[in-house]
């Protein structure tokens, strides 16, 4: 059993591996007679019923996600860094001076330095080994100072491979559709991307505050997209002006990527939510970036949440001329899942926190006038490693406010579900293989639509995985795997 389990931690396993351990570990069990094998096997087949994924993680792609398997992790910053950017190469030449070949070896990976630099949570941080003698390099500050060295000079992605004759649909404008159209128009494909909005981006544009994200750096990505050859086409909308029949049937697109996002908010399911004044945090979010701003002059604003939309939120409302703002999150802030930074700079800028505490109801008779919260004790811990708030009877209290913008999580529209062929999870994600192909061939799924909300860079790694799969697809299934382009 060892000796199969060192093969999976070197790289060298076969899915057949699985059953092997399995069938060793239930025979130990069964058969020994000594207590060493009898309580071996224990530990062996709780990985599995628990941590399969991660097993056959180490075997299909040949990685290790906890980054602890010597021969799979080339650097912890760059196996925990979602898309793989080679991060001591391009910090090496930085400190050399040479920006332009630094940053083409982080566009292998991720074409949007420009953009990382300024929102990414920088994973590669976290796992610096710098960090075990002090503090880790900063990383992502790095990378903002390189891209910026070489922003005045227009970058024209080459193309790798000749013409293919064969087109690509990428539904959808954010980080992973424009990488997978960029990867795909680098191989040889005619790529088209249909964007339901009136600009390209995604939550990147609509999502992320200027303040964070200014336009003309985002811009300046997307163009970058544009010259590979990349058609965009705005105002797109699946369902309303095209049908994936249509692509395939009638445009004749041979694959499409579903790469649709999590646009909608999900509502707090309290009484009164319908009320007038209560806005999703990220379709409040969505007009302001399309210039449908707010006047939120002397309003008292309540923002439900403790994630980056709902900080982002919170910042953008005080900006917009609110009196006060006011983020309640039913946690503490140890558990808020913002970027510790975000939380800091909310504070410094007169956002209160209130913590422990839930919605239970909207008030007032036509409009908002208040929100009723219950105060909430941490109990026993949930699905997501973190203590489950529990309400505290006979603990609630009204909140004056005018405008509530709940922020608790977003969903993927599923209305296109009966017409487009494809099925949804539970949850609205996109039910997808290993190989991000959903139930209909030739359709596969990248982005938010298959993690759920997630980040950027989360998004870039699912864009080159869709490229790889699609170009696989296409090329009947031959083994002419690209991750050879990407490094």
């Amino acid at each position: 059993m060892l000796e199969v389990l060192n093969r999976i931690t070197e790289g060298k396993g076969v899915m057949e591996d699985i059953a092997l351990i399995e069938e060793l570990a239930v025979g130990m069990a069964n058969n020994s007679l000594c207590a060493l094998g009898q309580l071996t096997p224990g530990p062996v087949l709780s990985a599995l019923r628990y941590f399969r994924e991660e097993f056959e993680t180490h075997i299909l792609e040949k990685r290790c996600p906890a980054g602890t398997c010597k021969d799979l992790v080339r650097a912890p910053c760059v196996n925990s860094c979602p898309a793989g950017v080679d991060v001591p190469s391009y910090l090496s030449l930085v400190s050399e001076g040479k920006y332009a070949q630094g940053l083409a070896i982080h566009r292998k990976r991720n074409p949007f330095a420009l953009v990382c630099g300024r929102i990414c949570p920088a994973f590669c941080e976290k796992r610096c080994r710098r960090g075990d003698l002090d503090e880790p390099i900063a990383i992502r500050q790095i990378k903002r100072f390189m891209a910026d060295q070489e922003i005045k000079n227009p970058w024209t992605p080459p193309l790798l491979e000749a013409n293919k004759g064969q087109k690509v649909a990428i539904i959808g404008s954010g980080p992973a559709g424009l990488t997978a159209a960029l990867r795909l128009a680098q191989w040889g494909y005619q790529v088209t991307v249909f964007e339901a909005l009136s600009v390209a981006g995604g939550m990147m544009a609509i999502g992320i505050p200027e303040y964070r994200l200014p336009r003309d750096i985002l811009q300046a990505e997307i163009d970058n997209v544009r010259r590979a050859g990349v058609e965009i086409k705005l105002n797109s909308r699946l369902g309303r002006d095209f049908t994936i029949d249509e692509l395939m049937d009638r445009q004749g697109f041979s694959s499409v990527v579903m790469a649709i996002g999590a646009h909608n908010s999900r509502s707090l399911r309290i009484p009164g939510e319908e009320r007038d004044g209560v806005w999703g945090g990220t379709d409040f979010l969505r007009r302001v970036a399309l210039g449908d701003k707010p006047d939120l002059t002397g309003k008292r604003v309540a923002v439900v949440g403790g994630g980056n939309t709902a900080i982002d939120a919170a910042r953008t409302a005080l900006r917009l001329g609110a009196a006060s703002v006011n983020l309640v999150y039913r946690r503490t802030r140890e558990e808020m899942p913002a970027e510790a930074l975000e939380i800091h700079e909310a504070e410094e800028e007169g956002i209160k926190m209130t913590f422990l505490a839930n919605p239970s109801r909207v008030i007032g008779v036509d409009k908002v006038e208040g929100l009723e919260l219950v105060m909430q004790d941490l109990g026993e811990f949930d699905d997501s490693s973190r203590r489950r708030p529990m309400p505290i009877a006979g603990s609630e209290y009204v909140l004056p406010v005018d405008i509530i913008l709940p922020a608790i999580g977003q969903s993927t529209d599923v209305t296109c579900a009966d017409s487009c062929g494809i099925t949804f999870n539970r949850n609205t994600t996109i039910k997808v293989d290993r190989k991000l192909c959903t139930t209909r061939p030739g359709v596969f799924a990248a982005g938010d639509a298959v993690l759920g909300p997630a980040t950027v860079i989360e998004a870039v790694a699912q864009g080159n995985q869709s490229a790889m799969m699609v170009d696989e697809f296409l090329q009947k299934g031959e083994e002419a795997s690209k991750e050879s382009w990407l490094d």
